[in-house]
């Protein structure tokens, strides 16, 4: 090949052995793309030379799920990570596979449908942090509160873009292999940085994957999507990945999904429906004088911004969801909502006061089925009744305390609490410090 292989491996084992903190672990940024797929599949077959005894270092093999991500794209990643994990058991490489999530409360239909936040654009990208930073990064910042420090591997490549090249070279320390993170702690080992497109697509075609198989699938999605894999998101440099990228199939920072054409053009036809969606929302976000409220959410009323969505906007767009859902979950067994997120879907409608439609009646009449969410209902209703008569001195209290049961009630939906005490505790700081301010 025309890269050094061999010296590449070298340098992987060289800094997994001698490290100067040995008890470090690596965390490895995994999309299911091709930088991504090189980069682990080099460390891996690098580590397999080592005599088992010495492999004391951890491995996390780390891939986020925006929850919106592109379902054929989810699909195949779900195969891969099983097959990772199953492999690294056999052949005894420590190595674990950990999937993040954002929290419900930040889930992306709980934020567009539940509260009513517009789609995003590329002002206003309020998905990228909620959905992809910060799950990440609340890993990442676990591992470091237990191990003191960590090492992020990721497969970025210079000729990737001017951009990324641009950006490797800032940080980059001169005789060393890691470069500091912007988290605390936290370092950065790009291995494959060097590698050119072409010597990436050639390593793929001719090595196969240490965890059984070939790149067929992989080669095979890239030349129908006419795309690329969205790296591990980390930071908020990282551009959207709506344009040409494997990303979020609701993206609407960019003006059109190439890859999701890509895909229906060359016999995903299924996914027709989600086009239709992610063209709707950006509709109602270039139109807000039809779709969205003039009062923002503080109650006042600004001459360049606009509110929230209109309630009638937001029945719209859910109904659009689970239209299409009944339409592709038969042959596809695809989840585009949960039920966890039409819960509190549910709950911010009757936070807003909101009590004429139902989410549970929605989904009935388009599934056919009871779906009885009514005890829920009801709690919610007589909760916000209650919040509203008991602050009605200081309404701004009412806020607060519906944040805090927001986060009480996604830690009972997701059946864990851990986390509970420190989320209430920096939302409670969070709202002191707003009062500050106003005051």
């Amino acid at each position: 090949m025309p890269f050094n292989l061999k010296f590449l491996e070298n340098e992987i084992i060289d800094q997994y052995l001698y490290d100067e903190n040995p008890d470090r672990p690596w965390i490895i940024g995994f999309s299911g793309g091709k930088d991504s797929t090189m980069l682990l599949q080099v460390v891996w077959n690098a580590l397999r030379k080592l005599d088992p005894i010495l492999l004391t270092r951890q491995i996390y093999v780390v891939c986020n799920d925006t929850l919106v991500e592109n379902p054929r794209i989810v699909k195949f990643i779900s195969i891969t990570l099983l097959k990772i994990q199953k492999a690294a058991n056999q052949q005894q490489i420590p190595l674990i596979v950990v999937q993040t999530i954002p929290k419900f409360e930040d889930a992306f239909w709980v934020r567009l449908i539940g509260k009513g936040y517009p789609a995003p654009n590329k002002f206003y990208r309020w998905c990228t942090e909620r959905l992809k930073i910060n799950p990440t990064t609340r890993f990442i910042q676990e591992k470091v509160s237990e191990k003191g420090e960590v090492v992020i591997l990721l497969g970025t490549r210079s000729d990737e873009s001017s951009t990324r090249a641009a950006s490797i070279k800032k940080h980059a320390i001169y005789g060393k292999r890691l470069r500091k993170h912007q988290l605390a702690n936290a370092y950065v080992f790009a291995p494959i940085k060097d590698v050119t497109t072409n010597e990436l697509w050639q390593y793929l075609n001719q090595v196969s994957p240490p965890w059984s198989g070939n790149h067929k699938e992989l080669v095979t999605l890239y030349r129908n999507a006419n795309s690329g894999d969205c790296p591990l998101v980390i930071d908020d440099t990282t551009p959207s990945c709506g344009n040409s990228r494997f990303g979020c199939w609701v993206c609407t920072v960019v003006n059109k999904d190439k890859s999701m054409e890509g895909l229906i053009e060359n016999g995903e036809e299924w996914m027709a429906p989600l086009m239709e969606i992610r063209s709707f929302l950006i509709e109602t976000r270039d139109n807000p004088e039809i779709y969205r409220e003039r009062k923002r959410r503080d109650g006042k009323i600004h001459d360049r911004f606009w509110g929230p969505y209109k309630f009638e906007t937001r029945v719209e767009i859910l109904k659009r969801i689970l239209k299409a859902q009944k339409e592709i979950q038969k042959s596809e067994g695809i989840e585009l909502i949960t039920h966890q997120e039409m819960v509190l879907i549910q709950y911010h409608w009757f936070r807003d006061s909101f009590f004429k439609t139902r989410v549970s009646d929605i989904y009935n009449r388009i599934f056919k089925t009871k779906l009885d969410m009514s005890k829920q209902e009801e709690k919610f209703k007589q909760e916000t009744d209650l919040l509203k008569k008991s602050c009605q001195e200081e309404p701004k209290d009412v806020e607060l305390i519906q944040d805090l049961l927001a986060l009480q009630k996604t830690k009972t939906l997701m059946i864990r609490k851990r986390g509970l005490q420190a989320d209430i505790e920096n939302r409670i700081d969070q709202f002191i410090e707003e009062k500050r301010n106003q005051s």
